[in-house]
């Protein structure tokens, strides 16, 4: 364990302080900065620590040996351990090169439909492996899993970052993942209290309105809430979601009624409360950064997670304790859940050697293998086809390298010749696409920024062609299956298809040979 100081022995600045975790970027130099409007250089994220104390840090980009390296560096800059976060909902290689990455949680929903107490084990495995390699890293909290019920297809943020539609599926998957992470020393996260599967707007960009009444938020947003919460999940982030039933004035993110009533005293929960990302439209654009922190802490919240500016909302939370706006025992009682949150977590104790073991990956693969979904008959070889790739963003697309499955296989097939549409592709350009066979592999899903789910206006019109000409040999969808069974509701019975919820190189190889199989 480590050995932290009383933190009620703090001056007042330096325990609101403590309420504050910043983002910073995984790598170690300033010129690879990739969000500069939110990642500071190296010499404020340094101020930021060792001068005003903050309590936490919340990583993104980089390599894992990079990432391990930027975590010493931070825990050296600090006077009281850090607490070390990144979204890790989809195991370690979602946000850092070279650890293992899961396919989305919406996969094990979809073993869950088939086989309950299958799903709930792997579901246990991929949080144990998580969380060992988030700790062999320097990472001692994990922000996952989301228990949020995606019950709206239209969800362009929450999506397969879900587990699934129906409430038992997700309270149960959501507590085998809480369990297994929890036999390591890293703090777990439930999110977004009271729920954001039912929205149609994504947060990053603006304020979504959920007019559901309290019975409908007890029966489906709810039970995987109070599941996580029996099961030990040490902290809970709440939505930037505007419930009018139940605060009319306030996003959850700022309502009392909702973060202190609700999940602190009706479910009892005694763990750390963390707003979801302060900087994000929902918030931001409303409140800006003094009085988002003033009203977050107001209605309950511990953490302050990722504030515009830092300094000032530090300023802001203690000139409101100053002048009686927020009473010093608010502060107090937060400080003891984040004292209490420290005093679980070990020392930095490095271990690089502990990323994508063979366990690791078999859980990966097994997950991605077993959630796969397949129609119509096998992949017909062809003489001169194309191989049509059809992303978000053609320079956003981590998923594909030279090495990567769904650029190499295709041309052993006979599609040898490639063809990348994404949202700048010019609809002019599509009419004149080639008329030859044409194999499709889409990758689509919900992702924050992302604005909406469903295809972009080039990827349907390209899709439109090639059905209407019957040039479609194949498809394999990535990601969204609310995208893959839009699709194949128009779909000919006799185009080959399958549907994996994972992007990653193993996930493509799994849906590329599935696709060859007879059915």
């Amino acid at each position: 364990m480590t050995f932290i100081p009383p933190l009620s022995d703090l001056s007042l600045r330096s325990q609101v302080a403590q309420m504050v975790v910043v983002r910073a970027s995984g790598y170690r130099y300033d010129r690879q900065i990739q969000y500069p409007a939110w990642e500071p250089p190296h010499n404020t994220l340094k101020h930021w620590i060792k001068d005003w104390g903050v309590g936490g840090v919340i990583l993104l980009g980089g390599s894992a040996v990079e990432v391990a390296e930027r975590c010493q560096q931070l825990q050296s800059w600090a006077t009281i351990p850090l607490l070390l976060a990144a979204d890790l909902e989809e195991g370690v290689g979602q946000r850092f090169s070279g650890a293992t990455q899961f396919p989305p949680p919406a996969a094990l929903g979809a073993i869950a439909k088939k086989n309950l107490p299958r799903a709930v084990e792997l579901a246990r495995a991929m949080g144990a492996h998580t969380a060992a390699e988030a700790l062999a890293i320097g990472l001692n909290w994990v922000l996952a899993p989301v228990v949020d019920v995606n019950n709206n297809p239209a969800n362009p943020v929450i999506n397969v970052r879900a587990f699934g539609e129906e409430p038992d599926i997700v309270s149960a998957l959501a507590t085998a993942f809480i369990e297994g992470a929890r036999t390591y020393p890293v703090l777990t996260t439930a999110k977004h209290f009271p729920g954001h599967g039912d929205t149609a707007t994504d947060s990053h960009l603006a304020l979504p309105v959920m007019r559901h009444d309290r019975d409908r938020l007890q029966a489906i947003e709810w039970p995987p809430f109070v599941a996580a919460i029996a099961a030990g999940v040490d902290s809970v982030m709440s939505a930037h979601v505007h419930l009018p039933a139940l605060d009319a004035e306030r996003p959850a993110t700022l309502s009392p009624p909702i973060l202190t009533g609700i999940l602190r005293q009706e479910m009892g929960f005694r763990g750390l409360i963390v707003t979801d990302a302060l900087v994000m439209g929902a918030i931001a654009n409303a409140y800006g950064t003094a009085e988002a922190a003033v009203k977050a802490v107001e209605a309950g919240a511990d953490i302050l997670l990722i504030p515009p500016d830092p300094p000032a909302a530090i300023e802001a939370v203690v000139a409101a304790v100053e002048s009686g706006r927020i009473p010093f025992a608010r502060i107090q009682a937060a400080v003891a859940r984040i004292q209490a949150a420290k005093d679980r977590l070990q020392p930095l104790a490095l271990q690089l050697d502990y990323l994508q073991t063979t366990p690791a990956v078999e859980v990966a693969t097994t997950i991605a293998q077993e959630s796969l979904e397949r129609a119509g008959p096998a992949l017909p070889a062809v003489t001169s086809g194309v191989n049509c790739l059809i992303v978000d963003d053609a320079l956003q697309a981590s998923f594909l390298s030279h090495t990567s499955p769904a650029l190499t296989l295709p041309p052993t097939w006979g599609f040898s010749q490639r063809l990348v549409i994404d949202q700048q592709t010019p609809l002019t350009m599509i009419a004149g696409l080639p008329k030859a066979p044409t194999f499709v592999q889409v990758f689509s899903r919900g992702n924050p920024f992302r604005g909406k789910a469903g295809l972009s206006a080039p990827a349907i019109a390209t899709l439109e062609r090639l059905h209407t000409q019957n040039q479609l040999a194949g498809l394999v969808v990535y990601g969204s299956p609310y995208t893959y069974r839009e699709m194949t509701q128009w779909l000919h019975p006799d185009v080959p298809r399958v549907f994996s919820y994972g992007h990653s190189s193993i996930a493509q190889g799994l849906a590329l040979a599935y696709l060859l199989k007879v059915s």
